[in-house]
């Protein structure tokens, strides 16, 4: 599925365009990691953008309970988890659930048996370590999974009512909520304050697409190992990095405080 969006590099976004940017919402896996981990560049990087008053925003695949720690160790103005499921606020606030779910246990159920109707046709799948910290959606692991087989596991949930998206890391069996969907609505009820203009959207796999749309996001920016799944994806960023992962995050990181330079 190839698309015609052409993708830019990073270094054609004016420096007007990024001296106006005050909020960045940013993927996690693959796009703050490099191999998994955090590295003290990066670290360096969230530090210098916060001194800088610039907003960083996690919107990550990851479990409640992964997140809620993460988030507050880290200087970042809050976290949403499970692709738009809950919003952590900074600090140890409680979290704010973005998907109604009237009955949890119920919830709970529902997933576990959709999960268990995959693994009748893939007996391989096996369910995340982290899925018992989960509220909102289900997850499995991606790895030796092909992209028919990620194709038909996405055909499966929607013939069963649910939501489907997979990351370099999981694949989620979900309600039909995004990252887009859930990051526009703390938009609008805690940064109401900046316009679209003022937000950069980052990313590196297909549970990232809806941070691509330009509709909503016009300046939107993908780590240079997006390449991978771009030609999958109904949206495309609309620049790329030249480095990959954590490292793509902080040449953004870089363009950014020096276009405040330039602009003061």
């Amino acid at each position: 599925m190839s698309r015609d969006l052409s993708l830019a590099p990073l270094s054609e976004v004016s420096s007007t365009s990024l001296s106006n940017i005050r909020l960045i919402a940013t993927d996690m896996d693959g796009t703050l990691t490099r191999r998994g981990k955090f590295t003290p560049a990066l670290l360096q990087a969230l530090e210098d953008l916060a001194a800088a008053d610039i907003k960083v925003l996690i919107v990550t695949g990851r479990s409640a309970g992964w997140v809620s720690g993460l988030s507050s160790l880290m200087p970042v103005a809050g976290a949403i988890a499970e692709n738009g499921g809950l919003y952590f606020p900074p600090g140890n606030q409680k979290p704010i659930v973005l998907t109604p779910i009237p009955d949890l246990a119920q919830h709970r159920q529902q997933l576990a048996t959709t999960f268990e109707n995959l693994q009748t046709k893939f007996p391989q799948i096996q369910e995340s370590a982290d899925n018992r910290f989960r509220v909102t959606d289900w997850t499995f692991d991606v790895a030796g999974l092909r992209q028919d087989e990620l194709q038909t596991l996405d055909n499966l949930c929607q013939q069963m009512g649910w939501g489907f998206t997979y990351s370099n890391v999981q694949c989620h069996i979900k309600p039909h909520q995004d990252k887009a969907v859930g990051l526009l609505q703390v938009l609008r009820e805690y940064f109401p304050q900046y316009s679209s203009e003022q937000i950069v959207t980052v990313g590196d796999s297909p549970n990232d697409e809806s941070l691509f749309n330009r509709r909503y996001f016009p300046v939107s920016i993908g780590v240079a190992n997006v390449l991978e799944y771009v030609n999958q994806l109904k949206y495309q960023p609309a620049y790329i990095t030249t480095a990959a992962e954590g490292e793509g995050f902080c040449e953004l990181s870089s363009y950014i405080l020096k276009s405040l330079h330039i602009s003061s």
